[in-house]
């Protein structure tokens, strides 16, 4: 699969393609547009910083050929086993209530089964998230490298059993 493949997307929103070096500096802006400067006090910033990005686990939506939205996907580990957290999801606010988001927590998922990855975590509201199978049924024991309210710990379990019997301090992957 190239950097460029376009994934099916249906309009009103423009196509999705993997995030590429090149894109870098417009996709932050955009997740700086979206989130604030608020978004660095974050637990989930720490497992970013230093991190190397999942590039094709990662995604943009460009309209004119810069991005509208931008699902991430990044190597951590929870007590030693590896699994990919999402995040950030960023979609400009011209461009909500299109399914965009969805869409591309569905490209990013999806690449990450297609990876390998047992599970995806993320930090984030259920009940959107849930619309994609994501659930905090198994996150009891997940510990964030920081406050965070543990009802916003969510795992997608991208085989059989991959969301059981993970728990421990998140962390960036030693190998990445």
């Amino acid at each position: 699969m190239t950097s460029v493949q376009k994934f099916a997307s249906p309009e009103p929103y423009p196509p999705l393609v993997h995030e590429t070096p090149a894109m870098e500096a417009a996709v932050t802006a955009l997740i700086d547009r979206v989130f604030g400067p608020g978004r660095f006090a974050k637990s989930s910033e720490r497992l970013r910083e230093g991190n190397t990005l999942l590039a094709d686990c990662s995604f943009a939506s460009l309209r004119d050929g810069a991005p509208v939205g931008c699902v991430r996907m990044w190597p951590v580990t929870i007590g030693g086993e590896p699994v990919a957290f999402l995040g950030p999801l960023a979609v400009d606010p011209d461009e909500r209530s299109a399914g965009l988001g969805q869409a591309l927590v569905g490209a990013a998922c999806e690449a990450a089964r297609a990876a390998g990855w047992r599970a995806v975590l993320l930090v984030g509201d259920g009940p959107y998230f849930g619309r994609v199978g994501f659930s905090n049924a198994h996150t009891a024991g997940v510990v964030m490298p920081g406050p965070v309210d543990q009802r916003r710990v969510l795992l997608l379990p991208l085989r059989e059993g991959g969301d059981q019997g993970l728990s421990g301090l998140v962390a960036v992957d030693p190998r990445a």
